[in-house]
């Protein structure tokens, strides 16, 4: 099982580079066709033109951002060809969020930033990350906005708690999960931990053995409130130098971890390494 079908977010933030090289590595490790989808937060022109002396400031945005674009775009043609990689250039029109959706159902992974609130560049919605899991339909991998990462997928980290979501991003990742020179089976434990929760992670271990991992195995540590889950994933992940980190997105009714937190959005901004979520 691979990827054969890649779609990549850029836009003009300062991490948009380092996406589209990520991008271009997991294409060419796959094989697959590459899609650069340019899509951007733009301002209503509408807002500006009710604003006395605002126009001519519209109209230096949009003379720039498409420099801009046309500067990404020439950058995406060439990486293409250079790497020798299939691959098209979108340019998105209308809503960000309503375009990268559309094109993530039919990718077999997109690829996004995380925002990064010290560059404006990096807005594209609220939430936008999130929303783009939330409505993909299949795998979405969220780049950290720090960081370089030589590679993505050689040591796995799963975050397994047996729900829907869990298992739906576990299939998911298969094709980085097959490829891992180690996995590692990640739950929380505690007294109240169940014999069939304990059989589940087994029965997972087992599961990813015969689709081809080489090298799985299962690790506990202490339950906690919903965010400290997150941050316990996190430091685990650190300690242990994986590269790739795979869960289900809202697990818990989306609105209660929206209002209390939860490890989804702990890990949405908080995250140090890249993360493949589904939901």
């Amino acid at each position: 099982m691979t990827y054969k079908t890649l779609t990549v977010h850029l836009d003009t933030s300062a991490r948009a580079n380092a996406r589209l090289s990520l991008a271009l590595k997991l294409a060419r490790t796959s094989g697959a066709h590459l899609d650069g989808l340019f899509a951007t937060f733009e301002p209503n022109p509408r807002e500006f033109y009710v604003m006395a002396g605002t126009v001519d400031y519209y109209e230096a945005h949009r003379k720039l951002r498409a420099e801009q674009r046309g500067a990404i775009e020439r950058l995406f043609h060439a990486e293409l060809a250079r790497a020798q990689i299939e691959g098209a250039w979108i340019a998105a029109e209308g809503d960000p969020i309503a375009a990268v959706t559309q094109r993530s159902r039919a990718s077999d992974l997109t690829i996004v930033g995380q925002t990064d609130l010290d560059d404006p560049e990096a807005y594209i919605a609220d939430r936008f990350a999130e929303t783009i899991v939330m409505g993909a339909g299949g795998p979405v991998l969220v780049m950290p906005y720090t960081g370089y990462f030589e590679t993505v997928g050689e040591r796995v980290l799963i975050a397994w708690n047996s729900s829907r979501e869990a298992a739906r991003a576990v299939h998911d990742a298969m094709p980085f999960i097959t490829r891992a020179a180690h996995v590692t089976i990640a739950t929380t434990s505690g007294p109240f931990e169940s014999a069939a929760s304990q059989a589940s992670c087994t029965d997972l271990a087992a599961m990813l053995a015969r689709q081809g991992a080489t090298s799985v195995d299962i690790a506990r540590f202490d339950r906690g409130a919903p965010d400290t889950t997150g941050e316990a994933l996190l430091s685990y992940a650190a300690d242990g130098n994986f590269d790739l980190l795979v869960m289900g997105a809202y697990g818990h009714a989306r609105l209660q971890e929206m209002v209390l937190g939860g490890a989804t959005r702990t890990i949405l901004l908080t995250m140090t390494l890249p993360v493949l979520m589904s939901h």
